[in-house]
């Protein structure tokens, strides 16, 4: 009895290259997301706040809709009922008031940033075995102060994260593309031509 048969490495990496250009252009749009967020963060964070409110408006259609399904108790369905009309008003008042919006979004980002700096300053203090103590303890302050900041000056902030996340989208498409183009060569090498051969 055989047991199944372990497929080569390099014939495997040849035949995910044959797909490079999903990477390449998935890499592609990631740049010029990027581009377009740098270029106009303002607009950029308004796209945000009108994508959120659309998610939450979705979200709460569908768990209306579910509150009337079938495997449903009667205490589970008043609260799906109840949180589909929640995040329905919700996400309607989100996309009426944009800016309250953003203003919201970079307070429970503020909030979030001070608790996780919190917390790992804490667990680098209170545990002295831990690895990369130090770095956890700077993380955790810097985490903190920008946390702090951002709820001091929400709409400065704001604006800040939105080139931070414009860089970070240029370089990681960047580095799509790379791996991309790096997998367009693997699918033409020996792994390819015994891939087709099989």
């Amino acid at each position: 009895m055989t047991g199944p048969l372990r497929p080569d490495a390099a014939d495997m990496l040849g035949r995910v290259g044959r797909h490079w250009g999903w990477l390449l252009t998935f890499g592609a749009i990631t740049v010029v997301a990027g581009i377009v967020a740098l270029a106009w963060p303002r607009v950029t964070l308004l796209v945000i706040a009108i994508v959120f409110g659309i998610q939450l408006v979705v979200l709460g259609i569908f768990r209306f809709v579910a509150a009337f399904g079938p495997d449903l108790t009667g205490p589970t369905r008043v609260l799906y009922a109840l949180l589909g009309v929640l995040s329905l008003i919700i996400g309607l008042y989100a996309l009426r008031h944009v800016l309250i919006t953003l203003v919201a979004l970079a307070l429970l980002l503020g909030i979030f940033w001070v608790v996780n700096g919190a917390v790992e300053l804490f667990a680098a203090i209170s545990h002295r075995e831990m690895r990369n103590r130090g770095w956890t303890s700077v993380m955790g302050a810097l985490s903190i102060v920008a946390g702090l900041i951002l709820l001091a000056y929400p709409e400065i902030s704001l604006v800040v994260l939105s080139v931070i996340v414009s860089i970070w989208l240029l370089v990681f498409g960047i580095m799509q593309i790379s791996v991309a183009m790096q997998l367009r060569t693997a699918g033409r090498g020996p792994g390819a031509g015994q891939a087709r051969a099989t």
